[in-house]
C-alpha cells in the first residue's frame, strides 16, 4: 500500500490558497488604506447621508448594509426578488409607504432600481426594525431573514447571534457589524454632518 506524500500537489495548492486568503483578510482589515477601501468601497455618499439623517440611522451602518447586501451594485436582483443596493423587496417598500415612513415628497414612486430610492427605502426599513427590536443586531437579523424568524430568535431572550438558526443570517449580522466599524475608521470625514443619532 502506497503512503501518501505529506507535500502532495493538492495539499500544497490548498495551503497556498489558505495563505493567500489570510494575507488578503489581513490587508482588508489592517493593510494600507487604499487596499482597505477596495474591500470596503463607498459610493452614493450624498444619498446615504440624506436618508441616514432623515431616519436617524448611522450612515456607516447604511454603507455596511449596502456592502453586505450588494457590494454597491445598484443593478443586482436576488432570486427572491430583492432589488438594488440594499436588496429591498418591493413589498417592503410598499409597506414603508403605506405606514408613512417614506412619503411621496421624498421618493416619487417605488423604483427600487434607482439608487436614491433604494437607499431611502432600505434606510427607512432599518429604522423601523431598530425601533421594533431596540437592538442593531436583531434588526440586522430581521433585515436579512425576515420578521417571522427574527421575532422567534429575539423571543429567546439571549444574545441574538446565539439564537440565529441560519448560518447565512448569522454571518450577515457579524459581517455588517464589523463593516460598520471599518467604515467609521476608513472614512472618518465622509459624513461630517452626521449627528450621531440612535443608529
Amino acid at each position: 500500500m502506497r503512503r501518501s506524500r505529506p507535500w502532495a500537489g493538492h495539499r500544497v495548492v490548498l495551503l497556498l490558497v489558505i495563505g493567500a486568503l489570510g494575507v488578503l483578510a489581513f490587508f482588508a482589515l489592517r493593510g494600507p488604506l487604499w487596499f482597505q477601501r477596495l474591500y470596503y468601497p463607498l459610493a452614493f455618499e450624498a444619498e446615504i447621508a440624506a436618508s441616514a439623517e432623515r431616519h436617524s440611522v448611522s450612515p456607516f451602518l447604511v454603507a455596511a448594509v449596502i456592502n453586505g447586501e450588494s457590494g454597491f451594485d445598484p443593478e443586482i436582483v436576488s432570486r427572491a426578488g430583492a432589488v438594488g443596493l440594499m436588496q429591498v423587496m418591493p413589498a417592503t417598500a410598499e409597506d414603508m409607504r403605506a405606514r408613512g415612513i417614506v412619503d411621496a415628497t421624498t421618493v416619487d414612486g417605488v423604483d427600487l432600481a434607482d439608487p436614491a430610492a433604494n437607499i431611502e427605502y432600505g434606510t427607512a426599513y432599518l429604522r423601523y426594525l431598530v425601533e421594533r427590536y431596540h437592538e442593531i443586531e436583531a434588526a440586522l437579523a430581521a433585515y436579512n431573514a425576515g420578521l417571522r424568524y427574527a421575532d422567534e430568535w429575539a423571543a429567546q431572550g439571549g444574545n441574538i447571534r446565539d439564537e440565529i438558526t441560519f448560518s447565512e443570517t448569522r454571518h450577515f449580522v457579524v459581517r455588517v457589524v464589523r463593516a460598520k466599524e471599518r467604515y467609521e475608521e476608513i472614512y472618518p470625514d465622509v459624513f461630517p454632518g452626521w449627528s450621531g443619532g440612535s443608529e
